[in-house]
């Protein structure tokens, strides 16, 4: 699929640039990105999938600060709204999504739970 003009996951200057250095370091094509990916598992749920990645035939690819961004059309329901943000603290780095979907998340902050799971599990309680 082509550019969408509306960044429906963006990336913060700090994330922006760790993605740069990283596509940089490896030589990546024009159509490599960054994927934002959710995949089942985890305590919560759902846990992301963050990787350098090249462009696929059915991705939404976004832009921000020159960096495609692709998710596939599973995976946009859950990240739709999302900010991948880049940490770095004396004990860990990495990259982090602040997700407005997400209603619960793993002491960890390895997994999460979106809204429809959460009202799903309360449907379940209640009929149990």
């Amino acid at each position: 699929m082509s550019l969408e003009s509306t960044a429906m996951v963006a990336l913060t200057d700090l994330a922006a640039e760790k993605v740069t250095g990283f596509l940089g370091g490896q030589e990546a094509g024009a159509d490599a990105g960054l994927r934002v990916a959710v995949r089942g598992g985890g305590c919560s749920g759902f846990q992301y999938a963050l990787a350098l990645d090249e462009q696929r035939d059915d991705d939404l690819v976004f832009e921000d600060h020159g960096i495609k961004l692709m998710v596939d059309p599973a995976s946009l329901q859950y990240v739709d709204g999302s900010v991948v943000d880049f940490k770095e603290t004396m004990m860990e780095s990495g990259f982090e999504v602040k997700n407005p979907n997400v209603v619960a998340a793993c002491g960890c902050g390895s997994s999460f739970r979106v809204a429809d799971d959460d009202e799903a599990a309360a449907c379940a309680s209640t009929k149990a």
